[in-house]
């Protein structure tokens, strides 16, 4: 009992700044609440001689549940915004240091507005962009809370760092009428619409597919127009919208298991190139939420 009290003491010095991670992650002041409580839980079930720093620990533990719960969500967010939310939002914290009170200073403070914006930012990316903007986690630190490597996490924190300040984070165009592009190409080669698919395919538009998309099926490369709305002329399937690393794409996923991602590169409103990337290792280091 008096290693439990202990521990539970500890765990109060960190309890602000642990719910500051979580309320900008969910925007809820619930959710945020079961988070840092799953935090604990799992903090009692550890031995915490082996932590070395038992701060960034619980950091990044309350960033692994946040990351699952961003997820797993199937409700709107804007049933998840509370009244709360805005007035709840504890000042950005600094590091961890001796003086308990100070784990919890503030730089700034960050309202609802905030947390709107946030959510346009795929889960990886606001996980990136919270612990490493905010919080000040290394990116060696962060990577394995996302399954990346610190250099692809430390892409995602500035893709991110571009969507909140403003910034597009694709230059051909927005995310809506890309998506209208894509869906509108993938819905005409379902239907086998031909004329429709070389309408929105630049005329000099090249196809590239890696070796295992190749062994699927795929052509390594073909070019034209003509030819490639041939090749998917009545395809498409198993093809879905996707945000792919937080840019609209699609991927083919039968049953619901993604195999091949599709990237396409939009000029002018058409389509000037598609590359299909099934390798596996390089699936497993993308970010991918189907529509």
């Amino acid at each position: 009992m008096q290693e439990q009290d202990r521990l539970a003491e500890r765990f109060e010095q960190d309890r602000a700044r642990l719910r500051a991670v979580a309320l900008r992650m969910l925007g809820s002041s619930a959710e945020a609440d079961d988070a840092v409580q799953e935090a604990w839980l799992r903090l009692s079930r550890t031995d915490v001689d082996e932590v070395g720093n038992l701060s960034g620990w619980l950091t990044t533990v309350v960033g692994r549940i946040c990351l699952d719960m961003l997820r797993s969500r199937t409700t709107r967010r804007e049933d998840l915004l509370d009244d709360t939310a805005d007035t709840d939002l504890p000042p950005v914290g600094a590091t961890a240091g001796p003086d308990p009170e100070q784990e919890a200073v503030l730089a700034d403070s960050v309202g609802l507005a905030l947390l709107v914006v946030l959510d346009t930012l795929t889960p990886a990316e606001r996980l990136a962009f919270v612990l490493h903007d905010m919080f000040a986690v290394p990116f060696d630190e962060l990577a394995p809370v996302i399954g990346k490597s610190p250099d692809a996490a430390r892409q995602l924190a500035s893709r991110a760092r571009r969507r909140v300040q403003g910034q597009s984070p694709t230059g051909d165009v927005d995310q809506a009428r890309r998506r209208a592009v894509v869906e509108a190409f993938l819905s005409a080669a379902r239907e086998g619409r031909f004329e429709a698919l070389v309408t929105m395919l630049d005329p000099d538009v090249v196809m590239r597919a890696d070796a295992t998309a190749v062994s699927y099926g795929s052509s390594a490369e073909k070019r034209g127009a003509a030819t490639v709305a041939g090749y998917w002329n009545g395809q498409a399937a198993e093809a879905r919208t996707a945000l792919i690393d937080g840019v609209v794409n699609a991927v083919w996923a039968p049953k619901g298991k993604v195999r091949v991602v599709l990237a396409f590169t939009v000029v002018d409103g058409r389509i000037a190139a598609i590359d299909l990337t099934a390798d596996r290792g390089r699936l497993a280091e993308l970010d991918v939420t189907i529509y």
